[in-house]
């Protein structure tokens, strides 16, 4: 018998006669307009607001420890521990509370794309809302599948439960708990539908790697001749714009796996900041939002419902939520080879590292370790400006596992599918923010554009004598002179303290990686080095 089996209320409250099972995107919409849970665009897109929480909430992030993920789970700040019995009361507490709601909705679908690995779920929602998004995110079964779907994890959604933590054990009224041993994801006082979307995206970064398959937080496209590229990065670094790419075929814009046979999207959408979003920067995005779409946190214009996407007064993360083939250029199913680049992007906001160099397969260990990037306002709750950090593998707040366990993975599918790597700073360049300017999408395009198409290779390189990186001196499409960090700033000793300054902070976050070989060690920053 299944955890979720014998915990037999969960089968009774999606049985209730209030609950709409596997309701289609119009009658999703009808719902949501009919509720007041948001307005119609005018394209017929669906805006919603999340309230006071705008992005994820990391401080209210639990694993159950339990005999299954005791001896598994990399404990910490990233991944807090809570006891089984407390998330068993707060489970029931939950189920109780939905129980009276006057309507649910539940959606069954699968996490993952290849149907070797792929993960049967449901998400069972009190908001409609909520529930045209996980129809819209994740992978939507057909008519037969349906039949035959039994779900082994369950996202159980009550955004208006508010938690007690004196009672409950958690931080505050809002709570993300993953319970590995029940397979179920609670989530409670919390309106942001990206909590949705990542708790999955966790729970598979837990179950792949057990597999011999490697989960990464990366898009992934794939080009006329096969060529399939990744894209690693926190949110706002760039990975959805610069995967939809017109000349190139979307696999996915966030969440990816790597087995033996090649690369599969996890999920059946995007998920895409719109912050600033223009058709002239960013056609593919601005045309998949129509009906079917949801905005989240976007202003309307109140006579013309037309959407105002300068507009950060309620949030600058403001979201765009879209099934995949609302973009006209995707592979169906997304499923293609092993990848020939990996392009690690950095929005890097002290501005001194290079728009793009290419790194060894020790460099690529270092960096992908390092996870360095800065948070930008909106993706967290409480961040209003760029901050600095590093995020190990590039998704640490979704990884369950200890970094090195991926880290390994991608090295060694590095050597065996001789993959090439690059470092590209989408972030500031000719000074830190608010001094310099955020380099531009059209010059990273070009670069990229370069890097896939081996224009690179033999390009002449200058050695950044900071953080020991070959930085191309040519670049088609781009000016010589963005491409040297040092070059694009007026004051060069300014340059010079900050570049020391970030060279410093690698060592000292490397210093938790100590475990590493000597080889990765010596491929960060040669300034500072030991």
């Amino acid at each position: 018998m299944s955890a979720i089996n014998q915990m037999s209320d969960l089968n009774q409250l999606v049985n209730q006669s209030n609950v709409h099972h596997q309701l289609s995107v119009p009658q999703l919409v009808e719902r949501v307009l009919s509720r007041n849970e948001g307005s119609l665009t005018h394209t017929g897109a669906i805006q919603a607001t999340t309230g006071e929480y705008t992005g994820r909430s990391p401080h209210d992030k639990f694993i159950v420890k339990d005999d299954h993920s005791t001896d598994a789970v990399n404990w910490g700040k990233t991944n807090q521990s809570i006891e089984d019995e407390t998330f068993i009361k707060l489970y029931h507490k939950v189920l109780d509370y939905l129980k009276d709601r006057q309507e649910l909705f539940v959606f069954k679908g699968y996490a993952g794309a290849d149907e070797r690995y792929r993960l049967p779920i449901q998400v069972i929602n009190e908001f409609a809302w909520h529930n045209l998004f996980a129809h819209q995110m994740f992978i939507r079964p057909t008519e037969e599948e349906l039949t035959q779907h039994e779900a082994e994890f369950s996202v159980i959604s009550a955004p208006t439960f508010k938690a007690d933590p004196e009672i409950d054990g958690t931080n505050s009224e809002a709570f993300i708990i993953i319970s590995f041993k029940h397979r179920v994801v609670l989530i409670g006082g919390t309106e942001y539908a990206g909590e949705i979307k990542k708790s999955i995206f966790s729970v598979m970064n837990y179950v792949l790697p057990k597999k011999n398959v490697l989960s990464m937080h990366c898009s992934a496209n794939v080009g006329k001749e096969g060529d399939v590229a990744l894209f690693f990065g926190l949110s706002g670094t760039g990975k959805t714009t610069l995967s939809a790419d017109p000349d190139r075929k979307l696999i996915g814009d966030d969440e990816h796996a790597w087995s033996n046979f090649g690369i599969s999207n996890i999920e059946g959408g995007c998920y895409a900041k719109c912050i600033n979003l223009s058709f002239q920067k960013e056609p593919q995005i601005f045309d998949a939002i129509h009906f079917g779409a949801v905005l989240e946190n976007v202003v309307l214009n109140p006579h013309s419902h037309q959407p105002d996407y300068d507009d950060t007064s309620l949030t600058e993360n403001t979201r765009a939520a879209y099934p995949l083939h609302h973009i006209k250029n995707t592979v169906v199913p997304s499923v293609a080879g092993h990848p020939n680049a990996i392009i690690f992007l950095t929005a890097d906001a002290t501005g001194v590292l290079p728009p793009i160099s290419r790194l060894t397969k020790e460099q690529a260990m270092y960096h992908f370790l390092s996870g360095y990037t800065s948070k930008l306002a909106g993706t967290e709750r409480g961040v209003t400006s760029p901050q600095a950090t590093f995020s190990a593998c590039f998704g640490s707040p979704f990884l369950p596992l200890a970094p090195s366990v991926y880290a390994e993975m991608l090295g060694e599918k590095i050597d065996q599918f001789d993959s090439e790597v690059y470092l590209v700073n989408t972030g500031w360049t000719g000074g830190a923010f608010g001094e310099g300017e955020r380099m531009k999408l059209s010059h990273t395009r070009s670069m990229i554009h370069a890097a896939l198409e081996g224009e690179l290779k033999s390009v002449e390189t200058y050695l950044d004598p900071v953080f020991d990186l070959q930085i191309p001196t040519h670049c088609p499409g781009v000016p010589d002179d963005v491409l040297i960090p040092k070059k694009t700033w007026k004051d060069p000793n300014a340059y010079d303290r900050s570049a020391h300054e970030l060279a410093n902070k690698f060592h000292e976050n490397f210093k938790k990686f100590e475990h590493a070989s000597k080889e990765i060690k010596e491929a960060g920053p040669s300034y500072g080095r030991l």
